[in-house]
């Protein structure tokens, strides 16, 4: 069992950054994959970016790529998400998700656990 607990989201104004943090529970933290999706009003859930149990591999969606950087912590059981540039579209809620699976992925369905979202709202 994992239990995630997100943190760092906030307003922020176009062009700046925030970091978002998840804290994980348990000793396994480090076998699985994790990942951040995020939910806009009236949208569907997407996938933003996830890292392979080893930290040594990522993948982002489109839409991030050059502008978020996912990295962990296994030693303190942490996944960060940094986010720069960050736009209006980047408005939405922010989960941090576990998977029980060495390598990254990019379907909400291969994630086992799920932490209880932070809001990220960006001004224009």
């Amino acid at each position: 069992q994992v239990q995630l607990v997100e943190s760092g989201g906030g307003l922020v104004q176009a062009g700046g950054s925030l970091r978002l943090s998840c804290a994980a529970s348990g000793r396994t933290f480090s076998s699985y994959a994790m990942g951040w999706f995020r939910q806009a009003p009236g949208k569907e859930r997407e996938f933003v970016a996830s890292i392979r149990w080893s930290g040594g591999s990522t993948y982002y969606a489109d839409s991030v790529k050059g502008r978020f950087t996912i990295s962990r912590d296994n030693a303190k059981n942490t996944v960060d998400l940094h986010m720069n540039s960050l736009k209006p579209e980047d408005t939405a809620v922010y989960y941090c998700a576990a998977a029980r699976r060495p390598s990254y992925s990019d379907y909400d369905y291969e994630y086992d656990y799920w932490g209880q979202g932070t809001q990220v709202t960006v001004s224009s």
